[in-house]
């Protein structure tokens, strides 16, 4: 080192020093302030709404989520069936997803399958570990939960109801954008059920994302802004541009008359089965400039309409509302599509990552008001 670098560290350590006394000195003079002025009885304890800021609410969105659920990962019901079904339950966060331990989704009793379903009420998203099912085990599985929707759009397994999501060196990922699954249809799907058949050896992990906790921490202004609007849901842009997966116009076009793209649906739903309310936004799918509300007949203008969409777009990727699953080959996810959104983590390429995926059919989404007062009446009635 010359002796005009070490002249120079000298001078920036000694200007350290000379602002760490004056930092120091002034928070104990800051500290004795607060001490003097604190008053002789401790004050109130604040809600929490009260002690963040009215622009970053989502520890209020979590925290409102966790206390509907009784301030407890499940319910002591639900936790007292898996003790006698001899079912591990590991928690990934703190409203959403759990890992299903000691289950095998091939020979799921009748008394299974229920705790599986009330699980995915709870929890949104749940997960199982070496399941390695074979397609018709896998449509069989998803059919214990309902009738199966096939997809016209993907690489079909051999199963018309499997469709496999096939990327790798020639295939990045593109399923990374936060999103409900097939919003595009009238019905849309009540959930999925995916096993990753093919792991890459990094990454690949996929994010959940609570919609009640989403909804729950939005501003107030905002919440009452979007009740009853609605947005156009439309598949059709996803059928082009998409490197090899894209199609001819004609073709598209005439997918899209097909299958008649454009459906209108709910920002915030109520959940069929709860019966609470969900922010129901459906991201990459959404048309742009499409909020509308179709009892009044008021069309927002796109600007209003792109800002509102783009606050709500940022709620889902908000970690406060998030777990994360980090796929092993055999691994099973189940999510509710009514109550999540999810986003795979494209950080794989070039390593071939295919999971295969089945969905079970739903129902319109729908906003009933009514419903919901009675759900949040009885959710005070129990705290």
């Amino acid at each position: 080192m010359t002796d005009a670098m070490e002249a120079q560290d000298a001078t920036v350590t000694e200007r350290v020093g000379r602002w760490n006394e004056l930092a120091i000195r002034w928070s104990e003079r800051v500290h004795a302030f607060h001490t003097a002025a604190a008053p002789s009885e401790p004050p109130p304890p604040k809600r929490l709404e009260e002690l963040v800021s009215a622009a970053n609410q989502c520890a209020v969105g979590a925290a409102r989520e966790f206390d509907r659920m009784g301030r407890r990962p499940v319910s002591t019901e639900l936790e007292a069936r898996a003790c006698e079904l001899g079912i591990g339950l590991e928690h990934l966060g703190l409203t959403i997803g759990t890992v299903l331990h000691d289950i095998d989704l091939r020979e799921l009793s009748t008394d299974e399958v229920r705790f599986v379903r009330d699980a995915l009420l709870e929890r949104k998203v749940v997960f199982f570990r070496d399941q390695n099912l074979t397609e018709e085990e896998q449509v069989t599985c998803g059919r214990w939960f309902g009738t199966l929707d096939a997809f016209p759009f993907g690489h079909p397994g051999e199963n018309p109801y499997v469709l496999e999501i096939v990327h790798g060196d020639q295939s990045p990922g593109t399923e990374n954008s936060w999103h409900t699954d097939v919003a595009w249809m009238e019905r849309p799907s009540l959930g999925s059920i995916a096993q990753l058949v093919a792991a890459p050896p990094h990454g690949g992990d996929t994010l959940f994302s609570d919609s009640y906790a989403a909804y729950l921490g939005l501003p107030a202004p905002l919440r009452e802004r979007i009740d009853g609007l609605h947005a156009v849901c439309d598949y059709r842009h996803m059928l082009q541009g998409r490197g090899t997966a894209a199609l001819p116009r004609d073709m598209a076009d005439e997918l899209a008359e097909a299958f008649a793209f454009g459906v209108s649906h709910p920002l915030v739903r109520t959940h069929p089965e709860t019966g609470r309310p969900t922010l129901y936004l459906t991201g990459v799918l959404e048309r742009p400039g499409s909020l509308h509300d179709p009892e009044t007949g008021e069309q927002l203008t796109p600007g209003e309409s792109a800002a509102i969409s783009a606050e709500l777009n940022e709620q889902h990727a908000r970690p406060e509302y998030q777990c994360r699953f980090s796929w092993t080959p055999g691994a099973v996810a189940f999510w509710d599509n009514r109550a999540v959104q999810h986003y795979a983590v494209s950080d794989y390429y070039p390593a071939r990552r295919v999971p295969r995926r089945v969905t079970i059919s739903g129902d319109r989404p729908i906003r009933d008001r009514d419903r919901e007062a009675e759900v949040a009446e009885r959710e005070a009635l129990a705290r």
